[in-house]
């Protein structure tokens, strides 16, 4: 999901097979707070939930769960429209391309999904294909290329400040790119957003009430919230 961490394929060959595998171990799920996409997720009843790590065919399958920053920047898209239409969008560290998916169906002029793990970028494929749209996929770390983003009306973050070494390496380039492009960061509320200092530079968008499933997986955080960039 994520651009800090170099993902393998594990023992997948070809695309075909990393397809069929997540085809096969995850499920279709809407239970999230954007019930309108289909998003192939690992959910209880998924063999890899109780499964141990050597069993798991992914390495770092962070795409397989709907995390709580994605899911309330997603659901902002789906309910204002109106700030996407007709813009560029490019969606940093997609993981399943729910916030992606979103931006299209929301009239969005060309929107781009970004991730590391090729695994990721084949499961936004395959959800893109799910919720009949079209993402343009990339697949490399862009955080690396010195160059400023051209071109894009909008960047999506969800989730992205998960630790504090990690949240000010992303604020410093989120700082650098927010001269050409609006930025959206989904959190719910992660010691790397507070304590990297990036909440000087936000102003509140929204916040929604997570489900119960979703406080499971996030460590009991109730919350999710929408930030813009200053």
């Amino acid at each position: 999901m994520r651009l800090v961490h170099s993902h393998c394929t594990g023992v997948f060959s070809n695309r075909i097979a990393i397809r069929n595998a997540i085809a096969q171990l995850t499920k279709i799920c809407t239970s999230h707070l954007t019930p309108e996409l289909k998003i192939r997720l690992i959910t209880p009843e998924s063999y890899l939930w109780k499964c141990k790590p050597e069993e798991c065919p992914f390495v770092d399958p962070f795409w397989a769960f709907y995390w709580a920053g994605g899911q309330a920047v997603t659901r902002y898209i789906l309910d204002n429209t109106a700030v996407f239409s007709g813009s560029n969008v490019l969606d940093v560290g997609s993981g399943c391309g729910a916030s992606a998916i979103a931006a299209v169906k929301a009239g969005a002029r060309n929107v781009f999904a970004n991730d590391i793990d090729r695994v990721a970028c084949e499961a936004i494929s395959i959800n893109a294909y799910l919720n009949a749209v079209k993402v343009h996929i990339v697949n490399h770390n862009i955080l690396a290329r010195s160059k400023k983003i051209n071109n894009m009306d909008i960047l999506i973050v969800g989730d992205m400040f998960y630790d504090t070494e990690f949240g000010l390496t992303m604020l410093t380039w989120l700082l650098d790119q927010k001269k050409c492009s609006r930025i959206l960061i989904g959190d719910p509320g992660r010691h790397g957003l507070i304590h990297a200092g990036v909440s000087l530079h936000l102003k509140l968008l929204a916040e929604y009430q997570l489900l119960d499933l979703t406080v499971m997986e996030n460590n009991g955080f109730k919350t999710s919230s929408v930030w813009e960039l200053l």
